[in-house]
C-alpha cells in the first residue's frame, strides 16, 4: 500500500491517510479482507508518529472501512460496505464536475457531452 503524505497540504496527516485508504478501497485497489500494514510499520514507512497512524485506523474503523481482528491486525471490510459505494460516487462526482466545467468552456452542451459518453462507453465495453 503506497500512501503519499504532504505536511504542507493543510489537511491533518491522519485525515490524509484516511482519505487515501478510502480512495484505494473505493477504486478496488484494496480488496475486502486485505490486511493493512501494522501501525508501527506504516508509521515507520511514512516517518510518522505511530499515534497518527493509529488515529487514522480508528477513524477508518469507525467509518466501517476497516475492521480490527484481535491479534491478527487490521483488514479491509467487506465490499458490501455502503461507504465504498458512497466514496465511489464522490470520486466520480468530482470528475464529472471537472468534465462539465471543461465542456462549458468549450461550448459543448450537456446533450452533446452525454452522446460522447455513450459512444465512448460502447467503445470501451
Amino acid at each position: 500500500m503506497q500512501l503519499r503524505i504532504s505536511p504542507s497540504d493543510g489537511t491533518p496527516i491522519y485525515l490524509q491517510i484516511v482519505n487515501q485508504v478510502k480512495y484505494l478501497v473505493a477504486s478496488g485497489r484494496l480488496a475486502p479482507d486485505e490486511q493493512l500494514p501494522p501501525v508501527r510499520k506504516l508509521a515507520e514507512q511514512l516517518t510518522l508518529n505511530p499515534n497518527t497512524v493509529a488515529r487514522a485506523y480508528r477513524e477508518l474503523e469507525a467509518a466501517g472501512v476497516v475492521a480490527s481482528r484481535r491479534g491478527a491486525g487490521v483488514f479491509i471490510s467487506d465490499s458490501g460496505s455502503p461507504l465504498a459505494r458512497r466514496e465511489q460516487k464522490r470520486i466520480l462526482t468530482e470528475r464529472v464536475d471537472v468534465l462539465l466545467a471543461e465542456a462549458r468552456q468549450m461550448n459543448v452542451g450537456v446533450d452533446e457531452l452525454l452522446e460522447l459518453l455513450r459512444q465512448r462507453g460502447r467503445h470501451i465495453q
